[in-house]
């Protein structure tokens, strides 16, 4: 299981702090929420921010793109070290040449799909995604309750990418926590995402090792 601990929820004013105690953890990727306050009602950080992050972290960069015309931006989230790119099915127009893009740049590409977004909407596309970010929240604000249709889509989904596309990934953001970790992964997810879950926890490093198990 890939664990992608979700800088949304790091200590913006100790983030160096946060990236070396995600170096130094179990855990795999770091998440990083890419917010326009258009395509979601929140604004987060962009590519300076992002160029810091990568200038301490020894993980790879798994950038989540919650923004309109995502297109426009992918070589300056590659200038700026990003690894994997994942782009909203409902805000990519032409959603295989999206994709295309970033593989081009030499990084791997993703869909989300927001939770109102059935799994069948990637029928026709799945083979071209490296992996397939669900959210299990609405996306725009960390901390939300955690969606319990999201269990079922993630089987659906596994289905889907059994048939059509097996080396595809299951990437689960939104609600994660000790509780439903388990039921997540028996479900078919291969990664979650985790923010408050990490950095609100009094042990940081003990909360990722207790993921890993």
């Amino acid at each position: 299981m890939i664990l992608a601990p979700s800088l949304l929820s790091a200590d913006f004013g100790n983030l160096k702090k946060d990236i070396e105690l995600i170096n130094e953890s179990e855990a795999d990727w770091f998440h990083i929420d890419v917010m326009d306050g258009v395509f979601v009602p929140n604004i987060s950080f962009g590519q300076p921010v992002i160029k810091c992050i990568k200038k301490f972290a020894k993980k790879p960069l798994d950038v989540h793109l919650m923004i309109v015309d995502p297109d426009r931006y992918f070589e300056d989230f590659q200038k700026v070290g990003a690894d994997i790119i994942t782009v909203h099915y409902e805000a990519c127009n032409h959603l295989n040449r999206s994709l295309s893009s970033i593989k081009s740049l030499g990084m791997k590409a993703g869909v989300v799909l927001n939770p109102h977004t059935p799994v069948n909407a990637l029928e026709d596309i799945i083979q071209e995604c490296d992996l397939v970010l669900l959210m299990s929240v609405n996306p725009g604000f960390g901390g939300q309750s955690f969606i319990d249709n999201t269990y079922s889509k993630i089987r659906q989904l596994k289905e889907l990418i059994i048939r059509k596309s097996p080396n595809c990934l299951i990437e689960i953001d939104g609600g994660v926590s000790l509780q439903n970790f388990k039921k997540l992964i028996d479900s078919g997810a291969d990664c979650l995402v985790a923010g408050n879950a990490i950095f609100a926890s009094e042990n940081p490093i003990k909360t990722i090792k207790e993921f890993k198990s």
